[in-house]
């Protein structure tokens, strides 16, 4: 069996190509290495530098390669900067996708595994489950649900089989912590690491649950084996919500150094998201899940290790209307 990992150079990608070569799999990796490091690709893996907005390289890596199976990670998950950078959210994260599931269409793919995202429901009482009818109120949970519905499309015309997992939150190992924009364990560690205060939108009180990678990764690789998770989408992650206050103790904790809250102005975000998770235990099963202690202090010994890294600033804002001073400077 051979695969496609899309996105295999990030955060998640890179997860959970060892757990699909751990499988028994050939595994072929593509990242544009716009938020993924090389370094953090499997050796044993095929590593491709190109963006999935590139169709002609998506339409010859197919007919190369003859996958059997797809696992699309790509996105630059950025959802509170996806208000200001539409075009590009939608291009990299919904044109991207469909040259994907065009090709994937093309050369009869056993079964198409996308991460999508909690920000598809937007803001509704949590906890989230899949019976609830999304409504994002980003756009990048706009694309991410578009994606989702085309899936559908696809399986309805041509029997494109697909597995779609709304993970929330994902945390750990190999998480670029340089991203000033998203990921907010990541962010605390690298401003900890550089002795700067932790930046806080509005009050701290916003709760979500994070979730450890290796609570998520091995249940996405292996979820093309499970016939009864086609053509299902999935919540995936953590059960328990902490507040941002809540987490940032903990990381200080973790980190083993003094930090403190520094409070900006609040954002436009949901404030309460968290999800039900009743349907990916009856499908994959009962598992162990890491305590946010735990999986917290497992990132931090990695990010002390590996250092702090540069925030980099993103290049091609697309509206400055109402953006956030600090992702200004």
């Amino acid at each position: 069996m051979k695969a496609l990992v899309t996105g295999g150079a990030g955060f998640i990608g890179a997860h959970v190509t060892k757990h699909v070569l751990a499988l028994g799999m050939d595994a072929v990796v593509l990242d544009d290495l716009s938020g993924g490091f090389e370094d953090n690709v499997d050796p044993r893996a095929v590593f491709v530098k190109g963006s999935v907005e590139d169709n002609v390289l998506i339409d010859r890596l197919f007919e190369e390669h003859k996958f059997d199976y797809v696992y699309h990670l790509a996105a630059y998950a950025a959802e509170g900067l996806s208000h200001f950078i539409r075009r590009f959210n939608y291009n990299n994260n919904l044109i991207g996708s469909i040259n994907l599931i065009n090709a994937s269409v093309v050369h009869k793919v056993k079964c198409f595994v996308f991460t999508s995202s909690i920000a598809v429901y937007g803001e509704q009482d949590p906890p989230m489950r899949e019976d609830m009818t999304p409504k994002p109120e980003d756009p990048y949970g706009v694309a991410k649900y578009a994606v989702e519905m085309d899936l559908k499309c696809a399986h309805e015309m041509f029997g494109l089989n697909s597995i779609v997992f709304r993970p929330h939150n994902v945390y750990g190992e190999y998480q670029n912590i340089g991203d000033r924009y998203r990921n907010v364990v990541g962010i605390f560690m690298n401003q900890l690491m550089q002795g700067k205060d932790l930046t806080v939108f509005g009050d701290g009180e916003q709760t979500r649950a994070f979730s450890y990678i290796d609570d998520v990764a091995p249940i996405i690789a292996r979820s093309v084996h499970v016939e009864g998770a086609y053509n299902e989408v999935f919540n995936i992650g953590a059960d328990q919500e902490y507040s941002v206050k809540e987490l940032a103790s903990t990381v200080v904790e973790a980190m083993q150094t003094e930090g403190k809250l520094l409070h900006l102005p609040p954002r436009n975000e949901v404030v309460h998201a968290y999800a039900d998770h009743s349907k990916v235990r009856r499908v994959f099963g009962e598992q162990d899940y890491a305590s946010l202690e735990e999986g917290i202090r497992k990132m931090a010994d990695w990010a002390k290790a590996v250092g702090s890294r540069a925030s980099s600033t993103f290049e091609n804002i697309e509206i400055s209307e109402n953006l956030p001073s600090i992702w200004n400077n």
